[in-house]
């Protein structure tokens, strides 16, 4: 079976020219491991599974661990108001917005990327250079006096302004940088020695480039794309096997105790039809009787990312790419090579 999924991803990365790695373990036990393309072009640096790859909106489940854990200890609740935990004025901001309804994309907020109108990431930085963006608290001129798109709770709206106000939440009740606390008690706490925030002009070694393909022919780098340092919303880099780390750690109960685990990985809201909802900062695929997947996923210019964990078949996928797109190719047939086949025997 090995054999045949290593063909399959070969063809798919020469279809599509896949650029970057990919993990796939059962427990503990690694049933994929490959790297295509190069985290440098213009070097021809390879890239490999130590290799640090942006992960765009895939680190709105760090957000969301870090929000369980003040919860966890105290410090906050899912049901504090906006309006008593953060000391910004929003002027036309709905008073009982909770900590919850930024965690469901439910507050009804304006975004200040909203995907329902926008497709070019790059129009925002036409007024708001993003070589400034190297704290949370820049972004909210993007939308801090923007109106309600929505009334509190009527429907699930995918929201990265929600995320920038859960890390301003979470540097008020930690007394900690948003980036600092993810590093202190999420990164450090579970060997994820190689994950962090990087800004793009400081960027460590063993770290991928983002490579935007243009129809030309010719590319470009994203670092003109994205704000220098990720944040609540997005854009920590991590390596395959630091993604692997995290989901174990979930499903083990050794980053949050198992009754907010359960309450993050809950499908609180929603999203299409019967089968898909949204946890807090995780997807969740449900079908007639139990979970299906849970699962991330991320796409910026020069990113894409997509990782799950199944928990009937106890295995983790995990997709890093340095270009714009292509992994979800990878996972669809994964998921039919490897989980389908698992649950069918």
């Amino acid at each position: 079976m090995k054999a045949n999924i290593t063909k399959i991803i070969s063809d798919i990365q020469k279809a599509n020219y896949f650029s970057g790695s990919i993990l796939v373990t059962e427990n503990e036990n690694v049933l994929v491991e490959t790297s295509f393309g190069h985290a440098n072009r213009s070097e021809k640096l390879k890239n490999d599974t130590s290799t640090r790859f942006g992960i765009a909106s895939g680190s709105k489940l760090l957000t969301a661990i870090a929000i369980c854990q003040l919860v966890e200890n105290g410090k906050l609740s899912f049901d504090t108001k906006l309006s008593d935990c953060l000391k910004v004025d929003f002027p036309h901001f709905d008073k009982n917005i909770t900590v919850h309804d930024l965690l469901t994309h439910t507050s009804g907020i304006s975004d200040y990327f909203d995907e329902e109108l926008m497709d070019d990431f790059e129009e925002l930085w036409s007024e708001f250079p993003m070589y400034q963006l190297r704290r949370l608290s820049g972004f909210l001129p993007l939308f801090q006096n923007e109106k309600m798109k929505l009334k509190v709770g009527e429907r699930f709206h995918y929201n990265n302004a929600g995320y920038i106000l859960l890390g301003l939440i979470i540097e008020e009740a930690s007394g900690f940088t948003f980036t600092d606390y993810i590093q202190t008690f999420i990164f450090n706490k579970n060997n994820m020695k190689d994950s962090g925030y990087f800004e793009f002009d400081a960027l460590p070694q063993n770290t991928a480039i983002g490579y935007i393909d243009l129809p030309s022919g010719k590319w470009k780098t994203n670092i003109y794309s994205l704000p220098v340092k990720g944040g609540s919303d997005g854009g920590a880099f991590i390596t395959v096997n630091d993604m692997t780390k995290l989901w174990n750690a979930l499903m083990n109960y050794s980053i949050l105790n198992e009754k907010h685990t359960k309450l993050l990985l809950n499908p609180h809201v929603n999203v299409e039809e019967e089968v898909h909802y949204y946890g807090y900062g995780v997807w969740i695929k449900k079908n007639q009787t139990s979970v299906e997947k849970y699962h991330v996923m991320g796409y910026d210019p020069g990113v894409c990312f997509h990782s799950s964990y199944y928990p009937e078949a106890s295995i983790s996928i995990v997709v890093c790419s340095n270009k714009s797109d292509g992994a979800y190719d990878i996972v669809k047939v994964l998921e039919k090579e490897l989980i389908s086949n698992h649950l069918d025997s």
